[in-house]
This record gives structure tokens, C-alpha cells and sequence, in this order.
């Protein structure tokens, strides 16, 4: 049975904190692949601020291309919005059935885990690995579940709401995002207004 670590996010856009965690959950976690799952509609955030979902995967797809570890996945793209994680995690146990899927999510998102839709349901049926700040790893709820493993990662401190802030304000994205991402955001205007 294939092991895969299921990365939800905006990725709005992609960068390079991203792909450290996913390189490490790759390699430290003994996942066989790392699926990008791209959300067109976080119920936790506002969609004004969102890329189109086509080009926010366009620009993934540019970052991950050479890494046969990772792959993207829009089967969010078909379901109803705002996009809830046990959603999605049904319609993939019944595309996949070869395929066992570990969700992959942050020592912040570990904190409200308690609220998510049917996050019992999930926890019976995944395992989730939570990726935090070496040195820094609180102990939230439901840090000592059985189906929850905390992982120490080195992290970056840059997200994609300071990259977009940065294009916005005429700054370098350089060594931020991929040379073939920030090629792609230039060249097409992303994130500028």
C-alpha cells in the first residue's frame, strides 16, 4: 500500500517553506510521495484574496516538476466550497483504495484541529503528522492522540501573504519562491494589485 502524505493549502503562492516541509516529511517520515492538495477555498480564509485555483496550481506544478516525490492534486477543485479536509479525505479513500494518506499539517493548525468538521472521524481513520519549529513544539488538545505524531522541522519564517506583500510593494522574491515560480509570477503580473 502506497504511504501518502496529503499537504493541504492555498499555495497562494507556493514557496520554498513549503517544499522544505514537504522534503522533510518526505524523507523523515517515510512517506512514499507528498500530495500537494491545492484549496481553492480555505473555510478559513477570505477568497478575495486567492489566485485563480488553475494558476495557483500552475505555479505548483512549475515548483515541483523535478521531484518525482511529489505530485499536486486539484480533486478539491470538483467539490462543494468552502473545502472541508474530511471532504476530501473521502473522495480520495474511494478514488485510491491502494493508498493509505497521512495528512500533513502545522503545529498552528494542530490547535484548532478540535474544530474541524468531523475531525474525530478523521482521526480514526489517519494518521496526521504535524510539522513544527525545532526547539518549539507546543502541546496543544490534542497533541497526545494516537493518530498524532509531532515532527520537528526547520522551518522558515516566510509565508505566502509576505511574498505577495513584498510583490506588492516592488520587492525581490528572489530565493522566496522557485526560480521558475517567481519567473511565472513576473512574467504574468500575479499579486501585484
Amino acid at each position: 500500500m502506497k504511504q501518502v502524505g496529503l499537504f493541504f493549502g492555498s499555495f497562494n503562492p507556493i514557496h520554498t517553506g513549503h517544499l522544505i516541509i514537504a522534503n522533510f516529511m518526505a524523507d523523515y517520515a517515510l512517506l512514499d510521495e507528498i500530495w500537494f492538495v491545492v484549496s481553492p477555498q480555505n473555510p478559513f480564509k477570505e477568497s478575495g484574496e486567492l489566485l485563480d485555483e488553475n494558476l495557483r496550481l500552475n505555479l505548483l506544478n512549475k515548483a515541483i516538476e523535478a521531484d518525482e516525490r511529489f505530485k499536486w492534486c486539484d480533486i478539491e477543485f470538483t467539490l462543494p466550497r468552502p473545502s472541508y479536509t474530511e471532504h476530501t479525505l473521502s473522495e480520495l479513500r474511494k478514488k485510491y483504495t491502494d493508498h493509505q494518506f497521512t495528512l500533513i499539517i502545522g503545529g498552528d493548525n494542530l490547535k484548532s484541529f478540535h474544530q474541524w468538521k468531523n475531525y474525530k472521524q478523521i482521526l480514526e481513520l489517519h494518521q496526521v503528522f504535524v510539522y513544527a519549529r525545532v526547539g518549539i513544539v507546543d502541546k496543544p488538545l490534542l497533541a497526545n492522540h494516537p493518530s498524532i505524531k509531532l515532527f520537528e522541522v526547520p522551518l522558515l519564517n516566510i509565508s505566502s501573504t509576505y511574498i505577495r506583500e513584498s510583490i506588492q510593494a516592488g520587492k525581490s522574491i528572489r530565493y522566496l519562491v522557485p526560480d521558475s515560480v517567481r519567473i511565472a509570477i513576473d512574467e504574468n503580473g500575479y499579486y501585484k494589485s
